[in-house]
């Protein structure tokens, strides 16, 4: 594929983001071809060396704010008539609510997905003070010589857990946030809505 061909179907693919979006990213990797071509590589190489237009459209999603790809897509193109403004005034008591339900619910999850999150390094921190306190504990209380040490072995043992638990949920943490931002990106891939030949 040739200079003009990979810009046409960038192009085509981001239909959906604003025309200053658009021409942003249609800039940049023109320039990147451009670059490679004054390097020594052919136009067809150097379009290549770029990787797919599918996997340049993911990238570049996954640089616009979710916010500004919704409101370039709410934002009307053309004024509305008459008859579509008494259908809005009309509609409202129904559309208002689940225009408004969709946000709650998207908040929602939103928020759970950080509790879980936090609940994990919560309960985490809460085993490694537990450990801190039986060795304080064993330390402190003027008790007999077997207990003290269980109280001490429990804690040596909380602290170890602790240590990977916390290694265990860094590693949930990570997959997590690899699935937030895919949902994210497929959001924002339903709301682009532009179309590449590769799938």
């Amino acid at each position: 594929m040739n200079k003009a061909e990979f810009t046409q179907q960038l192009q085509t693919s981001l239909i959906g983001l604003s025309q200053e979006d658009i021409n942003r990213s249609v800039d940049y990797y023109t320039e990147m071809i451009d670059d490679r071509v004054e390097d020594g590589m052919t136009e067809e190489d150097a379009v290549a060396a770029l990787g797919s237009i599918a996997e340049i459209r993911s990238k570049i999603l996954e640089e616009v704010p979710i916010t500004k790809i919704v409101k370039e897509k709410i934002t009307p193109k053309r004024s509305f008539s008459a008859g579509e403004i008494i259908l809005l005034v009309l509609g409202f008591p129904l559309w208002l609510p689940l225009l408004l339900t969709a946000i709650i619910v998207g908040l929602v999850l939103y928020m759970t997905f950080w509790i879980i999150i936090l609940s994990l390094y919560v309960v985490d921190f809460s085993v490694f003070i537990s450990g801190i306190a039986s060795i304080i504990v064993a330390i402190v209380q003027p008790a007999g010589f077997f207990q003290g040490m269980w109280f001490a072995g429990c804690g040596i043992a909380a602290i170890g857990i602790a240590i990977l638990l916390f290694f265990g949920f860094n590693q949930i943490t990570k997959g997590m946030l690899f699935l937030s931002k895919r949902i994210g990106l497929g959001i924002k891939k339903l709301f682009v809505g532009g179309r590449t030949d590769e799938t």
